[in-house]
């Protein structure tokens, strides 16, 4: 019985804190983000790769994080079939603000991610780089 209570409980604290983060990076998002890929994630056409439905950035979550956390992937890349090639500048984001700006791509729009970005991830993946 108690493993049952603490695991709905380790379940609705994992929800809320998934939640806020999620709400804290929307308004990152809009701040600093939408101006090249726009409000619904969908990027523009040939020059800012979308976010909604990307399968780039689905496959490729840690190296996405890095690119935000660092300033963005220089040179090419192929997102949902075709070649983006671009400079992503650094946004001087800390890696609160990093996870929870990808919390929010990666939960929003067509977008479903289970897991949640931590700050304590975002700092091990910059660390081992």
């Amino acid at each position: 019985m108690r493993f049952v209570f603490f695991l709905l409980f380790s379940c609705v604290i994992f929800s809320q804190e998934k939640e806020k983060s999620v709400e804290r990076g929307k308004l990152l998002y809009e701040d600093l983000c939408l101006r090249c890929h726009s409000p619904d994630g969908k990027g523009i056409k040939g020059i800012y790769p979308p976010l909604d439905k990307s399968d780039f950035l689905f496959k490729h979550i840690k190296e996405s994080i890095i690119a935000v956390k660092k300033g963005g992937i220089e040179g090419d890349i192929i997102v949902n079939g075709k070649k983006y090639e671009g400079y992503m500048e650094n946004m001087g984001l800390y890696s609160d603000e990093v996870a929870d700006v990808m919390n929010y791509i990666l939960n929003s729009w067509n977008n479903k991610y289970d897991k949640i970005i931590t700050e304590e991830y975002v700092d091990e993946l910059i660390n081992k780089k």
